[in-house]
């Protein structure tokens, strides 16, 4: 027998509802406030786009009970589904407090806009509870948009915190949880951590804030693969007692800072930071910070070393040596690259996120064949729901095969959603009766992009043969070319539409070689 739980689904519309209504699809509610008094639960809250406000009749503010989960638009963001107030919360940690919405047990809210523009005023306030808060827009707060709080551990994935006037996420007291695949623009403060607080905080995007993160007191965050840009003071400010997980030897941090305009890490601790793995400027950092190598610990993961002895001579030299340098790939620990052994189709996964942190914007399945705790779990997640890889029909990904060459093309071409090319060139490649019809679209796109490299012989596509960790980093590399990312490297092997003229010029450079 199979146990199953009826969950009663809600509507909610603030311009044509009625909270006399039944609140079914054809007769929605018109407010949140009449939606959460229904005592039905677990339920859901289906929202209509418009303004949700005192003015449509919502009191605030609003309470989001357990077992309830609020969804508006999540490919959207939420935009033009916007839940706007403010409302007095006595909180048990920090007192009296103005806020837009409280998330109580595991309350989920998704694809909504929340703003709360009252001097202090906080969107999303949560308090010793593990909620989900996904694909929201937190914007335009008097004070931050979320700000968790005692022992909670909430669940914060691919939210969009912009212009808050004094943070995008606070997290204080004890709290723990996740914090992945955001991305936070134009707050004062785009993360802020203190007291005990330890969170992971991963995979975020936190660009043109005044300060990315911040953190205070004894705070004790794990931070990796987070690119912090552009912000107009610093990347990461340490205060207090604080000591974040940077990354270490088996664990590289992954975190890249770039064009950050005081520092990109300024320790103002008296306890040395220990950093391993991340991409940062040196000449832009300042205080107790200790720079160590990443070590490999297992042969599923890329690692570091500074000088990988099999490389020198080796074709693909020249792009390796170009993504060591921005800690994109990295050698082995007994000083090898190994140029010529095939990639995985997680270590590929790995790669494509490093290299151009995706904003994710699918819904895909979970894998079955992917534990939470496997190394690259989070990353292959992303590289899915951004259009880099896909499973196959029974939901399996299967991590530990090796990645075909025509799998690094179409994956480069859709995740990065070039403009196709329908110019039929494949005929003059040896091999184009070996490319699948459903793939040559994508094949004559990369090779029109110069993102296709093959050794030896430039004239041959080689479609099913597995990828060698050199064969995709050049192509990456050349695909971060295509997009303006990273100056042009000269190399022979760049696959070009072929002509009676280049294959003469190609067949002169390589006998130059």
């Amino acid at each position: 027998m199979v146990n199953s739980t009826l969950v009663a689904t809600i509507y909610v519309n603030p311009v044509v509802g009625n909270d006399a209504d039944t609140g079914s699809r054809l007769d929605p509610y018109k407010t949140l406030t009449h939606a959460f008094s229904v005592t039905t639960t677990p339920k859901v809250i289906q929202l209509a786009s418009g303004t949700y406000s005192t003015a449509t009749g919502e009191v605030f503010p609003l309470v989001i009970p357990p077992g309830v989960k609020v969804v508006g638009n999540e490919v959207t963001k939420g935009q033009g589904i916007v839940i706007s107030g403010s409302g007095k919360y006595q909180s048990p940690s920090f007192g009296l407090q103005n806020i837009t919405l409280l998330l109580l047990g595991d309350a989920q809210l998704m694809g909504v806009t929340v703003m709360n523009a009252i001097a202090k005023g906080t969107g999303v306030w949560i308090e010793s509870t593990a909620p989900t808060l996904a694909n929201n827009t937190l914007m335009r707060c008097g004070r931050e948009g979320v700000f968790v709080s005692g022992a909670a551990k909430p669940t914060i994935l691919d939210n969009i915190f912009v212009q808050n006037a004094v943070g995008g996420l606070i997290m204080a007291c004890q709290s723990k949880g996740e914090v992945r695949r955001n991305f936070l623009q134009k707050n004062a403060l785009a993360i802020a951590i203190s007291d005990f607080a330890a969170p992971i905080v991963a995979h975020n995007k936190l660009l043109e804030n005044r300060t990315a993160i911040a953190l205070s007191r004894e705070a004790r965050p794990v931070l990796r693969h987070n690119l912090i840009e552009k912000n107009t003071s610093y990347g990461l400010l340490i205060n207090g007692n604080a000591s974040p997980d940077f990354g270490s030897t088996q664990d590289p941090g992954g975190n890249i800072f770039r064009d950050n305009r005081l520092f990109d890490v300024q320790n103002m601790t008296t306890t040395k930071v220990v950093s391993s793995g991340n991409n940062l400027n040196i000449e832009q950092v300042r205080g107790l910070v200790e720079f160590i190598a990443a070590v490999e610990d297992t042969p599923k993961q890329i690692s570091v070393s500074s000088s990988c002895s099999d490389l020198a001579g080796h074709w693909a030299e020249p792009f390796i040596r170009a993504l060591m340098s921005m800690n994109l790939t990295r050698g082995f620990a007994d000083g090898s690259y190994k140029p010529d052994k095939p990639m995985t189709r997680a270590q590929y996964a790995a790669l494509v996120v490093d290299a151009f942190n995706p904003i994710p914007k699918l819904r895909t399945p979970d894998f079955v064949d992917i534990p939470e705790d496997y190394w690259a779990q989070s990353a292959i997640q992303i590289a899915a729901q951004s259009g880099f890889v896909g499973g196959k029909s029974d939901r399996t990904f299967c991590p530990e095969q090796n990645v075909l060459r025509i799998q690094v093309l179409v994956s480069l071409v859709n995740g990065l959603a070039l403009s196709t090319a329908h110019h039929d060139t494949l005929l003059r490649y040896n091999d184009y009766n070996a490319i699948p019809n459903s793939a040559r679209t994508a094949v004559v796109t990369a090779i029109q992009q110069r993102i296709v490299v093959n050794y030896p012989d430039f004239r041959q596509i080689e479609p099913a043969r597995e990828a060698t960790r050199g064969e995709v980093i050049a192509m990456v590399y050349q695909a971060l070319v295509a997009i303006g990312r990273l100056p042009a490297i000269s190399s022979p092997y760049i696959v070009s539409p072929l002509t009676a003229e280049n294959v003469k010029l190609k067949n002169t450079e390589k006998e130059k070689l």
